[in-house]
């Protein structure tokens, strides 16, 4: 359920009246993401499964007016639908959608597949950010507006991948890639932009305490994405704001 308490967005200029989900906004990246959303005028409905995280986020951002939180499970369809139809009669727009919620599969041998494991990774990070998508879309088609951005990685780039670390998570960023791609085709010439960006190894509960880059690092080019122009580029995979191989 959204708190709607805290202001309106009726008051604020054209620019800053739009409106983002962002998946996996508790911590690390996505909470980053939020951050940087907020600090341009965007309103964030953050989407966690867990709200007892969730809760200190709120205590950072409380005081912007520019944040609620969403109860969202992106592997349940129904917490989908929920989630984006309690933004829709809260804000009447969804405008911005970055699917960032995502998990690994850690140092499993790709010669042992864990098929449990294999369907947990794929269905958060690849049918979690095709479930979100599915469901934005015909509101943001409504104003032929909208900008889509799902969280990839250089470890799902077929050009880098040398390793044989993490196979899931790997497999599962190169099929997010091509969704990336299958969506800015199907969305071409409605105003959606759709595109994928690599943060990079960041220091998160997921990247490790030893990963050269920061959660600001990472989190600028998905918001780079997220606020593109008209005219923007759409079907890309980026890293640094610059187009990063498939």
């Amino acid at each position: 359920m959204i708190d709607s308490s805290n202001g309106s967005l009726a008051d604020m200029p054209y620019l800053q009246n739009q409106v983002a989900i962002v998946t996996g906004a508790s911590r690390g990246i996505g909470r980053e993401i939020t951050h940087q959303l907020m600090a341009r005028g965007i309103f964030v409905c953050a989407g966690v499964r867990d709200p007892s995280i969730e809760r200190r986020a709120v205590e950072r951002h409380r005081a912007t007016d520019l944040y609620r939180e969403i109860n969202l499970d992106v592997t349940q369809l129904d917490s989908v639908h929920k989630a984006v139809q309690d933004v829709l009669s809260v804000f009447g727009r969804i405008d911005i959608l970055v699917n960032n919620a995502g998990v690994s599969d850690g140092e499993n041998d790709a010669l042992r597949l864990d098929l449990e494991v294999f369907k947990e990774v794929m269905d958060v990070n690849l049918l979690g950010a095709w479930r979100l998508s599915e469901a934005v879309i015909p509101a943001m088609t409504i104003n032929n507006y909208g900008r889509i951005v799902n969280m990839s990685s250089t470890l799902g780039s077929l050009h880098h991948m040398n390793r044989a670390t993490e196979p899931v998570y790997r497999i599962s960023k190169a099929a997010i890639n091509a969704l990336t791609r299958v969506f800015a085709a199907r969305l071409s010439d409605t105003g959606i932009l759709v595109n994928a960006a690599s943060p990079g190894w960041v220091r998160t509960d997921l990247g490790g305490p030893n990963a050269p880059r920061s959660v600001q690092q990472g989190a600028d080019t998905p918001v780079w994405l997220a606020t593109l122009p008209e005219g923007g580029p759409s079907g890309g995979l980026f890293y640094d704001r610059a187009p990063l191989e498939w």
